[in-house]
């Protein structure tokens, strides 16, 4: 009997939830549409994983205010970012935080077809780069170009928007910057050769966290418990995504029918290697990656304010 009152004492209110079919309601809302960088919540949902932790989560899309914007006024529990967002947003007393890393390093870089002949940045000069107009992209192009001496006012550089990556480069553009895992496989599997230029290959500061895990800092003040029980079932979802990527494909494709399913696993076959990485944890983060990329933003005049990077990300609710 005294094991039976030990057994009860421990058990926590998320199970208790559960059993009462009273599971706890969060808003968790996406960067972008869905893809693979998102696959752990979606295997957390089909798995169950939310469930098990009292949790009833539902994935939303940004609509035009924005992740960040969304998390940090409350109208959502959780959501998706980057550490260049979330650097410039606390710098302007946005209170979001970080509570875990996606992937441990950044994929991104800047493509170009193989036939344009760009093989470093060098070649960009006189080449023409298809953006999304924000003053970082510019920040970014000289801090690569400037070290093999290249003039970045030898490249024109346009706003592209959402325009088709495929599509600009054959009619636009010659080089722009996607992430690989989406983008790159793509192209892939289309047969087209591209030329990249990984940011992280150029600047030990430019390796930043690209996607993150974001609340707010009310959010971990007054519901802490809320915020760990999320985390360890995201965690257990980029965990069997790690281990089982063409299972954990085949739950988002089902998630997201309308997503190309033959992208979907050859993506999560490349990325799947990536979350965790050189990391002793799925979602570890660390102060000097943090500071790296503030200094760099503030050596190019792109962070106004003061920022905190103790502040703007935490790993207190990741599984021990």
């Amino acid at each position: 009997m005294l094991c039976l009152l030990l057994a009860a004492c421990g058990t926590d209110k998320s199970n208790e939830s559960k059993k009462d079919g009273q599971l706890e309601k969060v808003q968790f809302v996406l960067d972008w549409t869905p893809n693979t960088n998102h696959t752990g919540l979606y295997v957390a949902q089909e798995k169950g994983f939310f469930e098990q932790q009292g949790l009833d989560v539902e994935i939303m899309l940004p609509g035009e205010a924005g992740a960040d914007q969304l998390v940090a006024a409350g109208k959502a529990q959780f959501g998706i970012s980057a550490q260049e967002t979330i650097t410039e947003a606390r710098a302007q007393e946005i209170p979001i935080v970080s509570i875990a890393a996606i992937l441990q390093h950044n994929t991104s870089g800047f493509a170009s077809l193989k036939k344009a002949g760009i093989e470093s940045p060098k070649d960009y000069e006189g080449k023409t780069y298809g953006g999304w107009g924000a003053p970082v992209e510019q920040a970014v192009l000289s801090s690569l170009m400037d070290k093999e001496q290249a003039d970045i006012n030898q490249v024109e550089i346009i706003n592209m928007g959402n325009s088709d990556f495929f599509t600009a480069v054959e009619r636009d553009i010659d080089f722009a910057w996607i992430y690989y895992a989406w983008t790159g496989i793509e192209a892939e599997l289309r047969g087209i050769d591209l030329n990249m230029q990984y940011l992280k290959d150029f600047s030990d500061k430019l390796d930043y966290y690209t996607p993150v895990i974001t609340t707010s800092e009310k959010m971990i003040s007054d519901n802490p418990d809320t915020v760990r029980a999320f985390v360890k079932a995201v965690t257990q979802g980029y965990e069997f995504a790690i281990d089982n990527p063409d299972e954990a494909a085949s739950m988002l494709s089902k998630a997201v029918p309308d997503l190309d399913e033959e992208l979907v696993t050859a993506s999560q076959q490349w990325i799947s290697s990536k979350y965790q990485d050189d990391a002793p944890r799925w979602g570890e983060q660390k102060l000097e990656i943090w500071q790296g990329y503030a200094e760099w933003m503030t050596d190019n005049n792109l962070l106004d304010g003061e920022f905190i990077a103790e502040d703007a990300f935490t790993n207190a609710f990741l599984p021990k």
